[in-house]
């Protein structure tokens, strides 16, 4: 009877996942194919044969408005946006949750309840005056505009993960280091990071995969030049011709899609770990 329920258990999870899947396995056959063939074939039928055209075409040549250079400089936008703004964003947020948990100070825990306010704040609250403090200090229309942009509305929930994390560090640790005459940041960097590893990845995962693909910051605060990915992918999804080439939208929504997925596929296990090595604290 126990070996019936495990086989009904994991066919109904792999059906469960095969339906989950079903948009992806689309999206990447029709990618395979030429225009001809999705039009004469089934979505759910797979290429008769392997072609890579349109995926060459949605990242070198396909027009995204006026421009058609591909999804590359968007893709490069990206790339130079989310490392600093992923780095920056978890080391203050590492630093805070270090303060707020082992060098408390009056009116610590108001301020860690008022930075909270960040994670719950609708987005669409602060596009004026981030727009506007983005002009006043010359950074609008650029690339790091973007990065300031997203350490900002990064730091609430990155300085919440540290917290909860740290809280489960025994205060015994920094006591015998500062009965050893370490300062604070000699504490942070020697002791307290090296014990971090669980929530750096949760961290880094959880800020890489809110600004890749992020689109509202992205569409608002880039300029010409410093558009990210999601914004070429609209740009190239809604720019009119006439025939409509679902092969190379596919292949560009894919392209858009691979670091996440890469992300998740490498680090996903060490991810669930992170999130419950701090899940009953604080």
């Amino acid at each position: 009877m126990q070996r019936l329920h495990r086989v009904i258990l994991f066919g109904l999870l792999g059906l469960f996942a095969a339906f989950f899947l079903l948009p992806f396995y689309v999206m990447l056959v029709t990618s395979l194919k030429d225009m001809e063939e999705i039009r004469n074939g089934s979505l759910l039928s797979l290429p008769g044969m392997l072609r890579l055209d349109s995926w060459a075409k949605a990242w070198g040549s396909a027009c995204t408005g006026m421009s058609c250079g591909g999804l590359q400089p968007y893709f490069v936008n990206s790339l130079m946006m989310i490392v600093p703004a992923v780095a920056v964003s978890t080391v203050l947020g590492a630093l805070n949750g270090y303060i707020f948990t082992k060098w408390k100070f009056r009116g610590s825990e108001l301020l860690f309840a008022l930075m909270l306010f960040g994670v719950f704040m609708p987005l669409q609250v602060v596009l004026l005056p981030m727009s506007q403090v983005l002009g006043w200090v010359g950074l609008s229309d650029s690339i790091w505009g973007l990065v300031c942009v997203h350490v900002l509305m990064g730091l609430a929930s990155t300085t919440l993960f540290f917290r909860n994390y740290y809280l489960s560090l025994p205060d015994e640790l920094i006591k015998a280091a500062m009965l050893d005459g370490a300062g604070f940041f000699r504490i942070f960097w020697r002791i307290v990071l090296p014990l971090s590893t669980p929530i750096l990845v949760v961290t880094v995962i959880w800020q890489f995969t809110n600004i890749w693909n992020d689109f509202l910051f992205g569409v608002v605060f880039s300029g010409a030049d410093s558009k990210p990915i999601t914004v070429g992918l609209n740009n190239l999804a809604n720019t009119s011709s006439s025939v409509k080439e679902y092969n190379v939208d596919m292949a560009a929504a894919l392209i858009a899609a691979l670091p996440t997925l890469a992300v998740y596929v490498l680090a996903g296990k060490y991810f669930v770990r992170g999130l419950t090595a701090g899940a009953v604290k604080g």
